[in-house]
């Protein structure tokens, strides 16, 4: 089975969470989604990095989230969460590319 990067679980859980939510019209199946992909992702950031690396990316996970919505005011939704989700990728591999080498 090919193994997916915990930073494209982390982006395609937030990307993916807003786009359920909001084709569905059902917030909290958008909510289940966004949350399985961060139990996904954490769970590899600490396989790969330690627990200290995954408490922050996580965290990093649910302000990116929180952080979406006001940024949404600014520049709309689907910029806003596509922004999101490249910062926590972009965490995510800055912080996990150590332990792959």
């Amino acid at each position: 089975m090919a193994k997916v990067p915990a930073a494209a679980v982390a982006a395609g859980g937030l990307v993916g969470g807003y786009g359920i939510a909001r084709w569905t019209g059902k917030r909290p199946l958008g909510g289940v989604a966004l949350a399985a992909a961060g139990s996904v992702a954490a769970y590899e950031w600490k396989r790969q990095a330690g627990p200290l690396a995954a408490t922050g990316l996580t965290v990093a996970y649910v302000a990116a989230f929180a952080g979406s919505h006001p940024l949404a005011k600014k520049v709309g939704a689907w910029p806003a969460v596509f922004t999101v989700a490249g910062g926590i990728a972009a965490a995510s591999w800055a912080v996990t590319r150590r332990g792959a080498r």
